[in-house]
C-alpha cells in the first residue's frame, strides 16, 4: 500500500523559526558593507538608509550600528586577518563573502560573549542566503582558522569536547 503525504505533512511546508533580532542585525549590516564596498556609500547614508528597509524595525540597531561602524574602522586589520588564510589576494574574493568575512571576523575579534560556532554559523546562512553556491564552504574555511588563531583556548577546547 502506498501512502501519500498531506498537504499539512510535505517538509517544505514547515515554517523555519522566525529570525532574532541580532540575526536580522547582521543581513542589515552585510547589506550596508556590500553598499559601502560595491556602491561606494558611506557610514552615514548606510546608517540612514537602514531604518528604511524592510524588517529593520525587528532588528537589534544597537549591534547593527556598532558592528557595521567597527567592520569600517577596522577594516584594515580585519583585511590582514583574512588574507593569511585565503587563496587569493582579498579584492578578488566576491564582494558578499568578503563582506561576510569581514562580519565573522570582527565578530570574533570584538565579541567574545558570543561563542565562535555562532560566528560561523551564522556567517555560513548568511552566506547561503545571499552568496554564491557554494560560498559557504569557502566562508566556513576561512572563519575556521581565524577561529583557530583570534580564539585558540575556544577552538581547543570544543575540540577535546568540553
Amino acid at each position: 500500500m502506498t501512502t501519500f503525504l498531506s498537504d499539512s505533512e510535505h517538509p517544505q511546508d514547515v515554517k523555519a523559526p522566525p529570525k532574532s533580532a541580532r540575526r536580522r542585525a547582521r543581513e542589515f549590516v552585510l547589506q550596508g558593507l556590500y553598499q559601502w564596498r560595491v556602491g561606494g556609500a558611506d557610514e552615514a547614508a548606510i546608517e540612514a538608509y537602514a531604518p528604511e528597509m524592510e524588517g529593520f524595525a525587528k532588528a537589534d540597531r544597537e549591534f547593527f550600528v556598532g558592528t557595521l561602524r567597527g567592520v569600517m574602522a577596522q577594516q584594515e586589520k580585519l583585511i590582514e586577518q583574512i588574507s593569511t588564510h585565503i587563496d587569493r589576494p582579498f579584492t578578488e574574493l566576491s564582494p558578499v563573502e568578503a563582506c561576510i568575512l569581514l562580519l565573522g571576523s570582527f565578530e570574533m575579534l570584538n565579541h567574545a560573549e558570543t561563542p565562535y560556532r555562532v560566528i560561523i554559523n551564522e556567517a555560513i546562512e548568511l552566506t547561503k542566503a545571499f552568496g554564491g553556491t557554494d560560498g559557504h564552504k569557502y566562508v566556513n574555511g576561512v572563519l575556521d582558522k581565524i577561529a583557530g588563531v583570534l580564539r585558540p583556548t575556544e577552538v581547543a577546547a570544543r575540540k577535546q569536547g568540553k
